[in-house]
Order: C-alpha cells, then structure tokens, then sequence
C-alpha cells in the first residue's frame, strides 16, 4: 500500500475542486496549518495529516454526510440561564451537552461532565444549582455544514462530546457519539 505524501495535499484538494477553507471545514484542521503544509514550511503531526488524508478520501468515495445521521432537535440554554434549570432540560431531553446561545449565536457549550467535576471539586450543589451557565460554560461545540463527511464528524467528536451542524449560520442539528453508534446497529 502506497502512504501519500504531504506534498499531495494541495494536487488532491485542487483536484476535488476544494479551496484551504472547505478542507479546512471538512478535515477540522485549521486553514492556516493547511496553507503552511501546502507551501512546505510546516510538517504536521500524524493526527493533523491523517485527518487532512481521511477527508481527501472520504470525497473519492463519496462518504455519508452528517446531514443522514444527525439529531435534527438541538436544545440549548442561555448563558443567564441557572444551572438548576440546565440540569433539568438535560434530564428531560435526556442529552449530556448543550450549545450555549447569546441572541441565536453560538457563544459555548455546557456539559454534564463539567457540571459533575463542579460538584467533585467540592462546591456544594445548592450554591451551584443558582450559579448561572457562564460561570461553567465551555468552548463551542465544533461546527460543521450538512455534507461534511461523517468521517469528518468522527474526528471532532474524538475531542468534543458533539458537532453542532450549522448551514448558511443557522443550527440545522447535531451529532453525537451516540448518533455514530446508531450506525453500526442499523
């Protein structure tokens, strides 16, 4: 089996007709470290190329979108909103993780792992119950548009808990571990 070499990257991304960004989108390696691969003046770390290689890939053959497997209801919360009351929307909709919104923009996320550790360290659970979702909020969710590859998808939820899908600025739907799981029972 023939390993491409990095020095591919740009023939292959100009010949599925891809410019820096839409990989960038696609892969989740970001459109600078792309530009600097392709003139040469960087060498990548194996997680970074594979992606880059992977995304490539999945256009030659034409992979799945996330469009297909993702959850099209996205709940989330405000970054005023109480603690108290994320717990309950997580409980009722029975989801781990929540895109935080200021005025329909993506601005965070919050998580029942963050919430956890919160009440590990110590912190006493009424205090935290009133404490508001900024005092805990995370980095956003990752985003991506309806035709990104799943195997796109899959590399950021090795780091992220999900991926937001996002088209033309508007949430369309999110993918979860879970969601890649229901593929390989159907």
């Amino acid at each position: 089996m023939k390993i491409p070499e990095l020095s591919e990257i740009k023939a292959l991304r100009k010949k599925a007709g891809l410019s820096q960004s839409e990989l960038s989108r696609r892969s989740g390696v970001s459109q600078s470290l792309i530009a600097r691969i392709e003139s040469g003046s960087i060498d990548p770390g194996y997680s970074k190329a594979a992606s880059l290689f992977r995304a490539l890939d999945s256009l030659r053959r034409k992979e799945s979108p996330v469009s297909g497997i993702m959850s099209h209801k996205v709940y989330g919360v405000s970054s005023f909103e109480t603690i108290e009351k994320v717990a309950r929307k997580m409980k009722k909709h029975n989801v781990s993780q929540m895109p935080v919104f200021e005025r329909g923009i993506i601005v965070g996320s919050v998580s029942e792992s963050t919430i956890l550790s919160q009440i590990g360290s110590g912190m006493d659970v009424r205090d935290l119950s009133r404490r508001k979702v900024s005092s805990c909020i995370e980095d956003p969710l990752p985003t991506v548009n309806p035709s990104t590859p799943v195997s796109t998808a899959s590399v950021l939820l090795e780091n992220s808990p999900a991926v937001v899908v996002l088209e033309k600025g508007k949430v369309k739907g999110i993918v979860t571990k879970a969601d890649l799981l229901k593929m390989v029972h159907q």
